[in-house]
């Protein structure tokens, strides 16, 4: 069998963001531990920035700003429509090249912000899986918009959303920012709701998440809406250790020395330390950078901060004033400071890479959600999974005093045994479905068995 599964060829087609490079990459893996051809396809921009084992080919495809990527591009709109022209001829080019070479591809996996790849897959007959990396949760909101029995699009700040199947009540607050503030981001909006409009032309749709985590959602919409659970898409080593040398994604777009964050770890009690970060893409405010920093400087408790932000801030002193009992730096490799030992909570903005590892390493969170999917990962985490706390927000700013309380809830309040128990729980589930035999590791194993049999 492993000698026929080298015959299929899947190409995976990446978005050039971390939280959507990361996810792709390690399905490409855990293909490949299986003995499938896999090539990852990403831009020249951040092509370079990604070192993963020999047995997966990396190559280049085009957005059109080949220097600088997104950066270059003078708006989103313009750096969208950039890729999907580009990219569209480039990957076209690439996929003949495979080709050509001997190993054609019979699949193309793709994020779901590059819908023109099922166009590309389409026009050589090759088969296409489009990859959701946000929640199945979330992304049924949008599926539930195109199927009309939603309609948020209209400003609608005071009004919560109708009773969906599968979901909790959800207020607007609760809700994708893209929804609840539906011109915030227009073009991702419209690409967005374009995706799931034609989501039934793919022959495989698959969601980073897993069965167990989101099971009313899942037995809700089965036959209506058939995605296919295939994650967490988190380094083996930290899950089921079944691929070898698998501990870390294997790109990252960031410069950053672990070492000095593992030092420190390394001197603080078990479960004492706060660690602080609000992912690769999120922007936080000034005045709530100000807050977070008076906050954690109150709570006496040990913090790792990362914060992009950090540069020339006047709050430096104030924060170099916690002396050792606080580090910041601009970055670190996350999923080692959580799976570190000293690490008792995870102050997140919840970005779905984030909250998937946070439960997949079983660290309780205090969610402060900015925008995009992050309402309503917060609203689940706090709520349904109860492996948190969700901060509330003054006009968007969680306060250094509410920060320090959730904080001692988490850390040393009255549910923090719960707290604990239920982010352990989710711990040993989400290993669970990876493992030989488990929901996300079946799904896997049916999709390569039709890539060798299509014909049934």
């Amino acid at each position: 069998m492993q000698n026929q599964r080298s015959h299929a060829h899947v190409l995976v087609v990446t978005y050039p963001a971390q939280g959507h490079i990361n996810p792709l990459i390690q399905f490409a893996k855990r293909l490949t531990s299986k003995g499938v051809k896999t090539t990852v396809a990403t831009t020249l921009y951040t092509v370079k920035s990604i070192n993963v084992n020999s047995t997966i080919a990396i190559e280049p495809i085009s957005d059109g700003f080949d220097e600088g990527g997104f950066n270059q591009a003078p708006s989103l709109q313009a750096y969208l429509e950039s890729f999907k022209a580009a990219g569209s001829k480039t990957l076209t080019e690439l996929i003949m090249k495979l080709y050509n070479s001997g190993t054609p591809v019979c699949c193309v996996a793709y994020d779901l912000l590059l819908p023109w790849t099922l166009d590309v897959a389409k026009d050589f007959g090759i088969s296409a899986a489009m990859m959701l990396t946000n929640s199945a949760s979330v992304c049924s909101l949008y599926w539930h918009n195109n199927q009309g029995s939603l309609n948020l699009l209209a400003k609608q700040e005071t009004l919560a959303a109708p009773p969906m199947p599968g979901l909790p009540f959800l207020d607007v607050s609760d809700l994708p920012s893209f929804l609840a503030q539906p011109t915030s981001q227009s073009a991702y909006l419209a690409l967005i709701l374009d995706v799931f409009g034609n989501s039934e032309e793919n022959d495989w749709v698959f969601c980073n998440s897993f069965e167990e985590l989101e099971s009313e959602l899942v037995e809700a919409l089965m036959a209506k809406w058939p995605v296919v659970m295939i994650g967490p898409m988190v380094p083996s080593f930290y899950l089921d250790s079944r691929i070898e040398g698998d501990t870390s994604y294997g790109a990252s777009l960031w410069n950053f020395d672990n070492d000095q964050c593992l030092k420190w770890l390394d001197s603080k009690p078990l479960k004492s330390v706060v660690y602080v970060s609000f992912g690769s893409m999120a922007s936080i405010s000034t005045e709530q950078f100000q807050e977070i920093a008076w906050g954690l400087k109150a709570s006496n408790m040990p913090f790792l901060w990362v914060a992009k932000e950090l540069k020339d801030n006047p709050l430096l002193e104030l924060i170099d004033s916690t002396g050792e009992r606080g580090l910041v730096v601009k970055w670190c490799n996350q999923l080692e400071v959580l799976a570190h030992q000293a690490v008792g909570c995870f102050v997140t903005h919840c970005g779905w890479n984030s909250t998937l590892e946070g439960l997949s390493l079983g660290v309780p969170m205090v969610c402060v959600p900015q925008r995009s999917d992050q309402p309503t990962n917060a609203k689940f985490l706090a709520h349904v999974w109860k492996a948190g706390v969700r901060a509330k927000q003054d006009r968007g700013i969680v306060t250094r005093e509410e920060l320090g309380n959730y904080l001692r809830e988490v850390m040393i309040g009255e549910r923090t045994g719960e707290i604990k128990s239920n982010a352990l729980k989710w711990k040993e589930l989400a290993k669970r479905a990876v493992s030989v035999g488990g929901s996300s590791d079946r799904n896997i194993d049916e999709f390569i068995a039709k890539l060798l049999k299509p014909d049934q």
